[in-house]
């Protein structure tokens, strides 16, 4: 059973190579083979050269490049190119290798499971309060009854046909995740994560993000509300 673990990269090159060489050697503990892929989008550094010597340096590590950005987008050109019959995806910055192979344990003994984290610790009050109504307007617009919404690892099984079919080019694909496995029924467990190490760069959550993540959702939620009326 192959795992794919896909990687989105935004200027990090500074510190890329260090979180690819701690979670390879991690992931070469686990039972089943895998493959990280390192999909670089829209870097203005040199994540791209840095990415394609770690590619030439470790025979699991792929890399797929983008001109165009977006976390949404990466993770959709990871999913597409993954080869895995678990597929995962993460965030590299802030994912360290101990709990990415817990959830990847998780996740091959109960592989017809998608298993995500919840991050139980934020870095201040702005980023918990501010998980906080994000969560709680998922609930409300989408019956979600998960938390963390964007908690990352996420791993599901490649027969998940809905999860491979996300549209969202931005932050709001991880909402979206979570309304597919609701709709879809795809049994879900959440792992606690305690972990608050950032491996490097700067957090771009501010008032702003923040505004467009709910503005985000509730666009979602409009727009699968005109798509459930057209199909009544």
């Amino acid at each position: 059973m192959l795992i794919s673990i896909i990687l989105p990269v935004y200027n990090q090159a500074d510190h890329i190579g260090a979180i690819v060489q701690e979670y390879e050697e991690a992931l070469t503990k686990l039972p089943e083979p895998h493959e990280l892929l390192l999909v670089v989008n829209n870097c203005r550094d040199r994540s791209l050269a840095v990415c394609q010597a770690l590619a030439a340096q470790y025979p699991a590590v792929r890399v797929v490049h983008s001109e165009a950005g977006g976390w949404g987008l990466a993770v959709k050109l990871g999913l597409r190119e993954a080869t895995g019959d678990l597929l995962c995806y993460t965030n590299s910055a802030r994912t360290s290798a101990p709990d990415l192979t817990l959830i990847l344990l998780y996740a091959t003994i109960y592989p017809q499971v998608v298993i995500k984290a919840n991050r139980k610790i934020r870095d201040s009050w702005f980023r918990r309060l501010g998980s906080l109504l994000y969560n709680l307007q998922g609930r409300a617009l989408f019956d979600l009854s998960y938390w963390d919404i964007n908690g990352t690892p996420k791993v599901f099984p490649r027969q998940f046909e809905g999860l491979r079919q996300l549209t969202c080019d931005n932050d709001i694909i991880d909402l979206e995740f979570n309304v597919v496995c609701r709709q879809q029924q795809y049994p879900m467990l959440e792992v606690p994560i305690f972990s608050t190490r950032r491996h490097g760069g700067k957090s771009t959550t501010n008032l702003r993000s923040a505004f467009k993540l709910y503005w985000g959702a509730y666009q979602l939620w409009r727009r699968r509300r005109k798509m459930a009326c057209k199909f009544e």
